[in-house]
């Protein structure tokens, strides 16, 4: 399968990754954000080259204090140290992309549930799904905060993309508009489950299992010292050779998602990645870490610039690729 077919709509299943495969040492390109609006033609261009290659980059003097990451880590720690009964009051529901699950996602890839727990911020979805000042003080106000945070970078890196395809600089801000009802973008917080007095049988399996993301663009904070991720490029898949990005201070990981391939007419390449077990020798405590998912707007319509697709709302691509990889499960909005 090419790079250009890896990860769209179009795709029936997610690919299915046998064993762990080989390490192999591809160049994740680390981009300096620094001085933004004046070196913004050169960051768009080394934004490119990234994203149309390997597909995964990280982001340096990106303009998220570092106060406020260690900040976010500390109250989503909080969050998942509640007592389940507490975290059961304020469910995942389906389809919506909010709230807390436990070991609930399974992955076509694996066939097994993913060894985490997950609590996903969608702000229009929120109503009845935060802890209380009770419960948790402050985790609303803090997150909110954060979540905004990783909105405003991840609008820079878009309007690069934008100038690159030939969009107004502007276009997928205006498309991502935190403001609408029809907002979708999405912040997870993670805990992938330490292994306690673990079996043989416990190393095959995954925290996360391989896969794309659905969405334009992934911002992803690692705690240093938890690491796992993995990535293996779309057109190099078959060879199953994946690079470990270790977690750093200071640094963002990034990825494109399914729908900004599909946007850029299959020229920015949404990759294959994966979170897996701690080896024997290595720590086997909890891994945590947070995701921003720019996710366009329900109503926004995707097409690219050379028209290569037919144009679809976000809304419907999202229920596309549910249905392609999920045996057409149906997101209520």
């Amino acid at each position: 399968m090419s790079a250009a077919n890896y990860g769209l709509a179009e795709l029936n299943k997610e690919t299915t990754v046998g064993g762990e495969g080989l390490e192999a040492d591809r160049q994740i390109l680390q981009i300096d954000m620094s001085d933004f609006e004046n070196r913004k033609a050169e960051i768009a261009e080394q934004l490119w080259e990234a994203a149309t290659t390997v597909g995964f980059f990280q982001l340096i003097n990106h303009g998220i204090p570092q106060e406020q990451i260690d900040e976010a880590f500390e109250y989503e720690e909080r969050f998942f140290a509640l007592p389940a009964e507490t975290k059961g009051k304020y469910p995942l529901l389906k389809g919506t992309n909010s709230g807390w699950e436990y070991k609930a996602q399974v992955r076509p890839s694996t066939g097994t549930a993913d060894q985490k727990e997950s609590y996903q911020i969608t702000l229009p979805r929120m109503t009845v799904l935060w802890p209380s000042e009770e419960e948790l003080p402050d985790f609303k106000a803090k997150m909110m905060a954060f979540e905004r945070a990783n909105w405003e970078l991840g609008m820079k890196v878009l309007s690069c993309f934008a100038m690159k395809l030939g969009f107004t600089e502007d276009f997928f801000t205006t498309l991502h508009d935190p403001s609408s009802k029809e907002y979708q973008s999405t912040l997870r917080l993670l805990h992938y489950l330490p292994l306690v007095n673990p079996k043989p049988e416990d190393y095959t399996y995954w925290r996360a299992g391989a896969h794309t993301d659905y969405d334009c663009l992934t911002l992803l904070h690692q705690r240093p010292g938890q690491g796992g991720l993995q990535v293996c490029p779309g057109q190099e898949y078959e060879s199953q050779a994946w690079t470990s990005i270790p977690p750093l201070p200071g640094v963002v990981t990034c990825n494109i998602g399914d729908m900004l391939m599909r946007w850029s007419d299959d020229k920015l390449q949404s990759t294959l990645h994966r979170v897996r077990m701690p080896k024997p020798d290595e720590s086997h405590g909890p891994r945590y870490s947070m995701a921003f998912f720019c996710q366009a707007n329900c109503d926004a319509v995707i097409e690219g610039p050379e028209k290569k697709y037919e144009p679809m709302t976000a809304h419907d691509y999202l229920q596309m690729r549910i249905a392609a990889n999920f045996g057409g499960t149906k997101a209520k909005r």
